[in-house]
């Protein structure tokens, strides 16, 4: 949890909130990658793309 709280701290002080919705996105994303690794959702999740 540090590194989170570290992030946060960097964007307020210096202004960068649009690094917010960027950062979700690799989070969700990454997320997705690693729950289509070996699972049975895998086949669920590809035909949403």
């Amino acid at each position: 949890m540090y590194i989170f709280k570290e992030l946060w701290s960097f964007m307020r002080v210096r202004k960068k909130y649009w690094l917010l919705p960027i950062f979700i996105m690799m989070t969700l994303f990454g997320g997705l990658i690693v729950l289509t690794q070996g699972s049975a959702v895998a086949p669920f999740i590809y035909t949403i793309f």
